[in-house]
């Protein structure tokens, strides 16, 4: 009977689970912001974030710098992946009171962070070349007017193209996903997480690299963030949202543009 009874919870579970995971993935986070600001060094890697010492990275950074992307990555996106993961345990859970083959939500969860994994690794190796090129500060901020301008611009145009909507839909939707794309057993959950976490991140991965431009460590920007993403994809008005944040980029990246040119 307790063990039915923990079965019927199994919704509040994966959530407790959830927000356990996302938690301790902030309080790291916070952790490395908070000792970057206290001595200008970067734990997670090791090495200066400013003055004489703060060169060029070597390659043999990217490998801390994918860590720090992918840790962050779970921090920011396991909220707005909670409502597709609950309706999956709720599945699940039905299947099972059938007496039906069911698996673990956390494989579904697994293929979906596999996704992001893999954009962590792009974005660290983005990161380094882009400090190599002087677009970057140590701080992990954008030192080009210009850059940061025309990536505000991408992103706000990007916020209006039909991918977007396309994915942004998929997203919005959890149960329609599962109905349609349903697959059976341990391998079928992960391929279910790839394929939604490939949506995810085809909706979000130019908003996450809006982070090049306000601070890749800056924790009030990675909550703006981490807020917006939810919003878009849980709020009634998200699309709308997406437009209006469109517009908003677009004007913030010309204004970045205008206001640092030479005859400024």
């Amino acid at each position: 009977m307790a063990l039915e009874s923990a079965l019927k919870r199994d919704r509040v579970i994966v959530l407790f689970a959830l927000t356990a995971l996302a938690a301790v993935a902030w309080i790291y986070m916070l952790e490395e912001a908070r000792g970057m600001e206290a001595t200008g060094v970067c734990s997670c890697m090791g090495m200066a974030m400013s003055g004489p010492d703060a060169g060029r990275w070597p390659a043999s950074q990217i490998l801390p710098l994918f860590l720090m992307w992918a840790e962050m990555m779970v921090a920011m996106m396991i909220p707005s992946a909670a409502p597709m993961l609950l309706t999956f345990a709720m599945i699940n859970r039905k299947k099972r009171e059938q007496h039906q083959p069911f698996v673990s939500t956390g494989l579904f969860l697994l293929g979906y962070l596999v996704v992001w994994t893999v954009f962590s690794l792009a974005a660290a190796v983005a990161q380094w070349a882009l400090h190599g090129a002087a677009l970057l500060s140590p701080g992990m901020k954008s030192t080009s007017h210009g850059f940061g301008g025309a990536l505000l611009i991408f992103v706000g145009i990007f916020q209006w193209t039909p991918y977007k909507r396309a994915c942004l839909d998929h997203c919005r939707t959890p149960l329609q996903f599962l109905m349609s794309d349903w697959r059976e057993g341990k391998a079928g959950a992960v391929i279910m997480g790839l394929k939604h976490g490939a949506y995810c991140t085809g909706c979000c991965w130019l908003v996450m690299c809006l982070l090049f431009v306000v601070g890749v460590m800056s924790i009030f920007w990675i909550a703006v963030v981490t807020i917006f993403v939810l919003v878009e994809k849980v709020a009634r008005f998200g699309p709308r949202c997406a437009h209006v944040s469109g517009l908003l980029f677009v004007a913030w990246g010309l204004w970045v543009i205008a206001a640092h040119s030479p005859t400024h």
